[in-house]
């Protein structure tokens, strides 16, 4: 059964974060989430302090995936995914690093990648212009998610 068709099926909204400076991005991404045959409750927070001081604020609540941008003001994705991992309390945390910024080559976007999930990230997605494709890479990145957190558990 998929991500799509447990959570009709279940009635526990999914909690997502969002970490994201740009406004208009959050507001494509709350767009598409909520196209999604998914029942969610969306938080957003607009740079990585913010994100850190919430992940604090609400360390026994948190959301079941964090959706984060790699750069923002004040601390960027890798510092906040970072911190994140090494603490004890955030560290089994489901985060989806995303950018919107393009590879200079393929081997450097790879080696992003890879040091990202190296450092706990459980996805990398590119941030899409087209509502269509961001609510697929959405979904697609909810299923990677949920998959891996069920086998933490």
């Amino acid at each position: 059964m998929s991500l799509i068709e447990n959570s009709i099926l279940d009635t526990k909204p999914l909690n997502i974060l969002l970490a994201d400076d740009d406004k208009e991005d959050r507001s494509l991404f709350q767009m598409a989430l909520k196209a999604l045959p998914i029942t969610t409750n969306l938080k957003t927070v607009y740079d990585g302090l913010q994100l850190m001081k919430y992940l604090s604020e609400n360390s026994e609540h948190l959301p079941d995936v964090l959706f984060l941008d790699i750069n923002m003001p004040g601390k960027n994705g890798f510092e906040c995914l970072l911190e994140i991992k090494e603490s004890e309390r955030l560290k089994d945390l489901p985060v989806v690093m995303f950018s919107t910024s393009y590879p200079r080559d393929m081997n450097y976007e790879r080696d992003i990648i890879n040091s990202l999930l190296d450092m706990g990230a459980y996805d990398y997605i590119r941030k899409q212009d087209d509502f269509l494709q961001l609510k697929q890479t959405i979904s697609n990145a909810l299923a990677i998610a949920n998959s891996k957190k069920s086998l933490i558990k």
